[in-house]
């Protein structure tokens, strides 16, 4: 694990997994603003990659507070979780850890909540 990465291993595939994700973020009234397909853009350069998928979603009633308290964490936000197929053939699911983006953007403690339905989504949908 990478400094301020958190990761799990789903039991689905990655279509499977991204498929989930979005059903999630429906159910909850989250917003999914881009779903990025890198190993099928890489595919059509002519380069091979295991299936990954990312996902860009967020709520502005959740992300805009965050923004007002510390405007560099739009450079983190919307919330992303990368769904990729790892070496052993195993799908993954990274995220940036809800702690350290209050950490690296100085945001106050109690918009903590804001941010933690990151890892709360990627469980659910691995399970």
């Amino acid at each position: 694990m990478r400094e301020g990465i958190q990761m799990l291993v789903s039991r689905h595939s990655v279509d499977e997994t991204v498929v989930r994700l979005q059903s999630l973020l429906e159910e909850k009234g989250i917003k999914l603003f881009c779903l990025i397909d890198h190993s099928g853009e890489a595919l059509k350069a002519g380069i091979e990659m295991p299936p990954t998928k990312l996902l860009i979603f967020g709520n502005a009633k959740a992300g805009t507070p965050l923004m007002l308290a510390s405007p560099s964490a739009a450079l983190d936000l919307p919330l992303r979780i990368l769904v990729a197929e790892g070496e052993n053939k195993e799908t993954l699911l990274s995220w940036n850890a809800p702690d350290w983006l209050m950490q690296r953007h100085g945001i106050p403690d109690q918009l903590l909540k804001n941010i933690a339905v990151v890892a709360i989504l990627a469980e659910k949908a691995s399970e």
